[in-house]
C-alpha cells in the first residue's frame, strides 16, 4: 500500500496529471508488485513562488514521496525508481534530472486504517 505524493508547480493540464499518476502507478505494479486497486496518490501543485526548483533544473522539477510498508528489498527499491522515472519521461518528455524520488519506510506500528494500528 503505497501512499505516493506528487509536488509540482501550477499548470499543467488534467491529461498531463492523469498520464503523471497512471505512469507512478504503473511502475510500482511492475516494480514492487502492488495489486491495480491499490492507488493512494494525491498531486500537490504550488505556485511559483511556493516551489523553489533547484538551479539546473526546469519548470517540469518534480518531487516524489513513497510511503510504503517497511521490508521490500534495495533492488526493489532501485526497480522502482528507474521505472517511475523512465515512464514519467517517456510519456511526458520531462528530463530524468527533473524528477527526485524520496522512499519512506516507517515501522508497521506507525501505520493506520481503519481505526486500527498495522503493526
Amino acid at each position: 500500500m503505497p501512499l505516493v505524493r506528487i509536488d509540482i508547480r501550477k499548470g499543467n493540464s488534467p491529461e498531463y496529471k492523469k498520464t503523471l499518476l497512471d505512469s507512478v502507478h504503473e511502475a510500482l505494479i511492475e516494480s514492487l508488485g502492488i495489486a491495480d486497486w491499490d492507488r493512494f496518490q494525491r498531486i500537490n501543485e504550488y505556485d511559483e513562488g511556493n516551489f523553489e526548483i533547484p538551479e539546473g533544473k526546469t519548470g517540469n522539477f518534480m518531487i516524489i514521496e513513497l510511503t510504503i510498508f517497511p521490508g521490500r528489498s534495495k533492488e526493489q527499491k532501485k526497480e522502482a525508481i528507474e521505472k517511475i522515472t523512465g515512464k514519467v519521461c517517456d510519456r511526458l518528455g520531462i528530463e530524468p534530472a527533473d524528477i527526485f524520488i524520496v522512499i519512506n519506510e516507517p515501522p508497521l506500528e506507525n501505520w493506520g486504517m481503519a481505526g486500527k494500528q498495522k503493526g
